[in-house]
C-alpha cells in the first residue's frame, strides 16, 4: 500500500514493514514521516486492541556510511539503533544489499542439515536420499534464488560447494571426484 512520497507499507500475519524511499537530501524529512507513520500505525493497532512493540522494532537504513552515522530514529519516544541487516520473508538483507549474511546462513544451515543426515544416509538408498536431501537442503539453496542474480563469483561458489558436498554425500563420491557429472547424474543445476 503507497500512502505518502516514497512510503509503502507492508502487513504481514504477525509483522509490519515500512519501506520509505528518498533523495539524500530529504533523509530528515524521511525520518519525520517515518516517525508519524509508526504513531499512526500505533495508533491503529490500540484501537484493534494489539500493541506495538518499540523493543522488537528494527530500522534498517541504506546508504553511505556518512549516512548512517547521523540517523537517530525515535519509534514511541524510544530510540531505536539502525541495523546492519534484518530478516524479510526468510531473507537476510544487510545494509549493503550484498546478501553476504544472507549466503552466509544459507551455508550454515546446509552444512547443519548435511552433519544431520550424514549418519542416516548409509541405511537409505539413493532415490530416499535425494529426496531427503531435496527436502532439507535444495529448498533452502532455491528459496529466493531470484535474489542471487549478479551475486559476485565467490558468494555463489560458497553456495554451490553446499550443494556439491550434498551430491556427494547422496551417491558416497569422494571430494576429488569431478562434480559435474554427478550434477548431471542428479539432474541438478548447478548454482
Amino acid at each position: 500500500m503507497i500512502l505518502h512520497h516514497g512510503l509503502r507499507i507492508h502487513k504481514y500475519a504477525d509483522d509490519s514493514q515500512v519501506d520509505i524511499s528518498v533523495p539524500v537530501s530529504d533523509v530528515q524529512a524521511a525520518i519525520h514521516i517515518f516517525a508519524v507513520c509508526v504513531h499512526d500505525i500505533n495508533k491503529w493497532m490500540r484501537a484493534s486492541r494489539l500493541r506495538l512493540n518499540p523493543t522488537k522494532t528494527q530500522v534498517m537504513w541504506l546508504g553511505s556510511d556518512q549516512q548512517l552515522k547521523r540517523v537517530d530514529i525515535l519509534v514511541l519516544s524510544i530510540a531505536v539503533s539502525v541495523v546492519e541487516s534484518a530478516r524479510d520473508l526468510g531473507v537476510i538483507i544487510d545494509s549493503r544489499l550484498t546478501l553476504s549474511s544472507h549466503v552466509a546462513s544459507l551455508c550454515r544451515a546446509g552444512f547443519y542439515q548435511l552433519l544431520q543426515l550424514c549418519p542416516l544416509v548409509q541405511s537409505m538408498t539413493t532415490e530416499v536420499a535425494r529426496t531427503v536431501a531435496a527436502v532439507f537442503i535444495a529448498c533452502w539453496l532455491d528459496y529466493c534464488n531470484l535474489l542471487l542474480y549478479g551475486l559476485p563469483e565467490t558468494q555463489l561458489h560458497k553456495l554451490q560447494s553446499v550443494q556439491n558436498a550434498t551430491a556427494r554425500l547422496i551417491t558416497g563420491t569422494r571430494r576429488r571426484d569431478h562434480i559435474t557429472p554427478l550434477l548431471r547424474q542428479l539432474h541438478w543445476l548447478p548454482i
